[in-house]
């Protein structure tokens, strides 16, 4: 058509970024690879729609629970939506996605949000209010239905372990054998004579020979006694759980422990995500909710009852432990060389009869008997305690008196080399405003009859993307810029702090340097030649949350932390 300009645009298809996400709850459904169907029926979904999901793209919690939002696939799936890089994310379900209604609400409005479309496999999330309204009765009729059959079975396990039915121990301490209930006969405990014999001994040792805890270890190590476990190595612990037991006088306890909030820690276990898996930590419950459940007995209750005096007097000849950390990094140091945990070991020596004692930080691999005797299983070198403290806290002190290194760090972790000026993001308000008269002229050439229907549709698609694609940009360079502007505003605040505290730094006390350490610092990691202290300075967030591109989630400030 002469004169028409709209003649000459080239149509583009634009191909969805699709991705999955996929999740069970509990250990055994994950090794049981219960997933695997989920997964089959999400992949089958997209390739029906005609689409491809990227490996990349397939998000999966293991043996998560559904009743928190802190869990690794997910925070990704977040961030990657957030950033504008999917379209389209399949679900099996809307309890998959979480578990409580509120969650789901909340995830789900995140994702229309940023442009993202949901689609559940077992139902077609629509937009009339009908719609809406079945998804809530969904989400509330599953959770009162999860919380009913939770209420059930703790009710049930009560009764049962009120009638005195073993079946809700589900298993069996050293010295038993767990029969599980058959046809004819209920579940028990099986006394096995070999295992008995052990516990006889162990509690005649201590009790009739007052012997200690580590002696008894040490006797059943050199007999070479295995454990339960096949291990040829006892410990301690093993042993106390042992004489601490009341099963071994034929009552079994039942309620001994409850689940409660869960308790923070410094640092993820070794070989543990960095994400706990349950939203939860265990406690033990007072002995007045105890239940006691009849089982074969194995020793008498009078020498149980001399075991537990005898054991209290061995407490009360040793020197009283002091309560809480005993080093300013407990907890913090790892090996760089293995991944496993340091603990202060203290030593003594004599030299010109003069006896002088050193503590160090020792790499938990250097000892065998961790590991059921043999080889080390680390070959780092232990460290003097005073001497990895005092580097660590004049590293700290530098870095609290140098606002210019966090600058440059902050500089580095939230902007690194993409920057914005005034510039940019006004050239891209310009190219933003001439998509937008694009749109309008389709719009205005459609309803003047200058464009058919055929050839309007894939044009207005592909302005429209256009049109999406720079209105991300503006959002990218407004945060951008406002994050700079963010945190020039908090370093000239801290050159104030740094001034004020640096007269106090030198002479803080022993348990205010812990709580500096434990506020700044995330882990210490130990080399053989070399030290790394990685901070958890917390990222800055522009003034106006709105603005920014990511999501509020409790994630988002530790993918943030500065490593030194």
């Amino acid at each position: 058509m002469p004169g028409n300009s709209f003649d000459k645009d080239v149509v583009m298809t634009h191909q969805l970024s699709v991705a999955i996400y996929a999740r069970v709850s509990s250990d055994q459904q994950a090794k049981q690879q219960t997933i695997a169907s989920q997964l089959a029926a999400l992949k089958e979904r997209v390739q029906a729609d005609g689409l491809l999901c990227l490996d990349a793209f397939a998000f999966i919690d293991d043996g998560y629970s559904g009743t928190t939002l802190l869990r690794p696939a997910l925070e990704r799936l977040r961030d990657q939506s957030a950033a504008g890089l999917i379209d389209r994310l399949y679900v099996h379900a809307p309890d998959r996605l979480a578990r409580r209604y509120a969650y789901q609400v909340l995830l789900i409005d995140e994702f229309k949000r940023q442009n993202v479309e949901v689609i559940f496999l077992n139902r077609e999330l629509g937009q009339s209010p009908e719609d809406e309204m079945l998804l809530q009765m969904q989400g509330m009729i599953a959770e009162y239905e999860r919380a009913k059959i939770m209420e059930r079975c703790r009710r049930g396990k009560l009764h049962a372990a009120r009638r005195g039915c073993v079946e809700v121990l589900h298993s069996a301490p050293y010295g038993y054998r767990y029969r599980p209930r058959a046809a004819a006969a209920p579940a028990a405990y099986l006394v096995h004579e070999a295992e008995a014999d052990v516990v006889r001994k162990v509690f005649h040792w201590v009790g009739v020979e007052r012997w200690t805890v580590g002696a008894v270890a040490r006797r059943l190590t050199r007999d070479r006694v295995p454990t339960r476990k096949g291990n040829a190595v006892w410990s301690r612990s093993t042993i106390a759980r042992m004489l601490h037991n009341p099963s071994y006088t034929g009552q079994a306890v039942y309620g001994r422990t409850r689940v409660g909030e869960r308790r923070p820690r410094l640092r993820p276990a070794r070989g543990q995500p960095e994400v706990p898996r349950h939203a939860y930590s265990t406690y033990r419950t007072p002995a007045s909710e105890h239940i006691l459940i009849a089982v074969p007995a194995l020793i008498a209750p009078d020498l149980f009852a001399v075991v537990a005096e005898q054991l209290r007097e061995n407490q009360q000849r040793l020197r009283q432990r002091k309560r809480g950390p005993s080093y300013l990094l407990q907890g913090l140091v790892v090996c760089s060389h293995c991944g496993r945990a340091l603990y202060g070991k203290p030593a003594t020596s004599v030299y010109k009869g003069q006896r002088s004692r050193y503590t160090y930080y020792r790499c938990t691999g250097l000892e065998p008997y961790r590991f059921g005797g043999g080889e080390r299983l680390c070959h780092n070198r232990q460290v003097r305690t005073e001497r990895l403290e005092q580097a660590v806290w004049d590293d700290i002190c530098s870095l609290l008196r140098d606002p210019a290194r966090l600058q440059q760090e902050y500089q580095r972790r939230l902007l690194g080399e993409q920057s914005a000026s005034a510039q940019e993001l006004q050239h891209t308000q310009s190219r933003l405003g001439k998509a937008q008269q694009a749109v309008a002229r389709l719009v205005d050439a459609l309803a003047a009859g200058l464009l058919e229907t055929h050839e309007f549709e894939p044009r207005i698609k592909e302005a429209r993307a256009r049109l999406k694609t720079l209105e991300q940009e503006q959002a990218r360079l407004s945060q951008l810029i406002a994050t700079a502007q963010h945190i020039r505003a908090v370093l000239d605040q801290w050159h104030n702090f740094a001034d004020h505290i640096d007269k106090n730094l030198q002479t803080a006390t022993w348990a205010t340097r812990r709580e500096i350490i434990l506020a700044l610092v995330k882990r210490v990691e130990v080399g053989i030649d070399d030290v790394h202290i990685v901070y958890k300075v917390p990222g800055l967030k522009p003034p106006n949350p709105a603005d920014s591109l990511l999501q509020h989630c409790p994630g988002s400030a530790q993918r943030a932390s500065p490593t030194k």
